[in-house]
């Protein structure tokens, strides 16, 4: 019988988003951590979360922890900068505090890159409407001596992504009303302060300009995640030969789209799959690197509790 080190080691990685924006993340991580396994939980059922008062957000992002929580993972990682703005607190008191699970979040990853990044000390921030009202990254940047800060929120971004929309003229113009206030004031770095805008790159760059640096919090939240298990001794342990990780991806309402519109977040085609993927398979026909990952099914639904009414 494995002792309880050997097992926390072995234990999967719990990634949680309100839907898909939050496979950015995960992308990182697996590309990170390789030898890690990955629970990924979107709550596609109740997003987008921007629109929902505080109180909702908080209580579907403590549900969704719950569940990744009941399927023993040794670490939580929030990918939602609502989630995370609405829940930290809540989250790392009942998780990390009174369970010892670590809760790795996104926003404060994101704030110390864009202060490494910024030139001139003026930051944009945009995210959903419930980010930029809970002020999390002008809290996350108010130590920062001269530092400036511009927030815009930009609402209707997630319904694009999430509609698999991420070009085309619509979202341009979309883009350019939310966007010039803050190139005009003269941001040189801007924080996407949602995990769904990494797939919009290229239409945020286009507006802002090739002098705008775009700070989104995958890779940084992917370092501090690797951090927190190497200094918990918590990495997993190497796979025999011929074996590798499983990933499971979850979602709470109807999946038929979460395989297609998975792809455009970066995830491996075969980590998506409906079928198990040969471990060791050549991935780079398809564009991706050559790793070692084992899936299983391509989305499992879940049902959680509902967030009551939306305000």
């Amino acid at each position: 019988m494995r002792n309880k080190v050997e097992y926390m080691n072995n234990a999967p990685i719990g990634i949680f988003d309100s839907g898909l924006g939050g496979l950015t993340v995960a992308r990182a991580v697996i590309d990170k951590l390789p030898d890690e396994e990955i629970v990924y939980l979107g709550d596609t059922e109740h997003t987008p979360y921007g629109p929902r008062a505080i109180a909702q957000v908080r209580s579907l992002t403590l549900s969704a922890l719950d569940e990744l929580a009941s399927r023993g993972v040794k670490a939580l990682v929030i990918a939602c900068n609502t989630a995370t703005a609405a829940a930290l607190a809540d989250a790392r008191e009942r998780y990390w505090i009174d369970a010892g699970i670590p809760v790795i979040e996104v926003i404060t990853p994101a704030a110390r890159q864009s202060v490494i990044a910024t030139r001139n000390q003026h930051v944009g921030v945009i995210g959903t409407k419930a980010t930029i009202q809970s002020e999390a990254y002008l809290r996350a940047l108010a130590a920062v001596p001269g530092l400036t800060v511009s927030q815009q929120a930009c609402p209707a971004f997630v319904d694009f992504v999430e509609a698999g929309v991420t070009t085309g003229e619509e979202i341009e113009a979309v883009a350019r009303e939310y966007l010039t206030p803050l190139k005009e004031e003269g941001v040189d770095t801007l924080i996407l302060g949602c995990t769904h805008y990494p797939l919009l790159t290229g239409v945020i760059g286009r507006v802002m300009g090739e002098g705008v640096t775009l700070v989104t919090s995958s890779e940084a939240t992917a370092n501090v995640t690797y951090n927190e298990l190497v200094d918990r001794g918590l990495l997993h342990d190497p796979w025999p030969a011929g074996s590798g990780p499983r990933h499971q991806f979850l979602a709470t309402g109807a999946s038929d789209n979460f395989p297609r519109l998975a792809r455009r977040f970066w995830v491996p085609r075969s980590v998506l799959s409906p079928t198990s993927t040969p471990v060791g398979e050549s991935r780079e026909a398809d564009g991706y690197r050559r790793d070692r990952i084992h899936v299983g099914p391509a989305v499992s639904r879940v049902l959680l509790p509902g967030p009551g009414p939306r305000s």
